[in-house]
């Protein structure tokens, strides 16, 4: 049975997020909210737990997941970026936009796309996820929660408790979430490439 958090979206109890912190540190997968939808994460250098986020989403290792950070402080660890490319980051950041880049020696390769070596990175905008970032100390490995065989997100945290409580140790509800994707953009080439228009606006990263 996983644990349920029902924390405030603007003013989250810290006593809360850090025994959801906890659960990560120990292994566990939890479903969070974020600035497009519910997500799924795990501890980045717990392997266990990136196949069991796998196997929750029924995804294979072709499947990108993405770094959800705290800030871009933390970018020159995990990808590779030059000036230009860190100027066009810092201003969708944070936003809901997924950005592939080039992924360094610090990401395990398990949980980097096989055949490209590139990860996807995030910065969300929303101040539970930021907050749990805070108090955990490093990104999280995520993905989207879009249960097996459907194409749309959950956005209700008592659905996702109900249908997912036997795999999932822990549920940060924090109300509903916009439930639309994120922009994705590939970084790893020369040039930006749009691979999915999503919520964040194409504006801002000079690509509309």
């Amino acid at each position: 049975m996983s644990q349920y958090f029902e924390v405030h979206p603007d003013n989250p109890q810290q006593r809360l997020l850090k025994q959801a912190a906890q659960i990560l540190h120990e292994g566990g997968v939890c479903a969070v909210p974020t600035d497009s939808s519910y997500a799924l994460v795990c501890h980045l250098d717990d392997k266990k737990a990136a196949e069991s986020l796998r196997r929750i989403r029924q995804v294979d290792e072709r499947h990108h997941l993405t770094l959800l950070c705290r800030d871009l402080s933390e970018l020159g660890r995990y990808a590779r970026v030059d000036n230009r490319q860190y100027r066009l980051l810092k201003l969708g950041t944070p936003g809901p936009y997924t950005f592939i880049l080039e992924a360094t020696k610090e990401v395990p390769r398990r949980v980097s796309h096989p055949s490209r070596r590139t990860i996807g990175l995030r910065v969300p905008d929303h101040r539970v996820t930021q907050d749990l970032l805070g108090v955990l100390g490093q990104p999280l490995l995520a993905t989207t929660l879009i249960p097996p065989g459907e194409s749309e997100p959950l956005n209700d945290p008592h659905e996702i408790r109900e249908r997912f409580e036997h795999v999932l140790q822990a549920v940060v509800d924090a109300g509903a979430c916009p439930m639309e994707p994120t922009t994705v953009v590939d970084y790893s080439g020369d040039e930006p490439v749009l691979i999915r228009q999503g919520r964040g606006p194409l504006g801002p990263l000079g690509l509309a």
